[in-house]
């Protein structure tokens, strides 16, 4: 269990507000980026979100482009998405900082996490 209190600027429970970082993608994430202010496990959140969502957008409008096979690979990718939208808020509310390779290594860097 990560350490959460910190208390968010949002007046939200950290774990709550971690998790409604993820609700709507880079929208969310974006949103929680601008508004908080004092919780790094909040802000982690938020650019995890933000940097994996729109990963995702692009990925998925670039496999689009791709005539037949695209298609398929674009359906397996909402699959994932899925499974991963829903693993990032239930880890994010049970107060865990779930760390994704790559990503969460640059979310941690720009939330200001020791």
């Amino acid at each position: 269990m990560e350490s959460t209190n910190q208390p968010s600027s949002t007046g939200l429970d950290p774990n709550l507000a971690g998790l409604l970082t993820y609700l709507l993608g880079f929208v969310t994430g974006l949103v929680f980026l601008v508004i908080e202010k004092q919780s790094s496990y909040v802000r982690f959140h938020a650019y995890q979100s933000t940097i994996v969502s729109l990963g995702l957008f692009i990925a998925s409008f670039v496999l689009a482009a791709i005539p037949l096979l695209g298609a398929i690979l674009v359906l397996v990718l909402n699959g994932v998405s899925l499974v991963l939208w829903v693993l990032l808020m239930v880890k994010a509310f049970q107060g865990e900082r779930f760390k994704l390779p790559i990503l969460g290594d640059l979310a941690e860097e720009r939330s200001g996490l020791p």
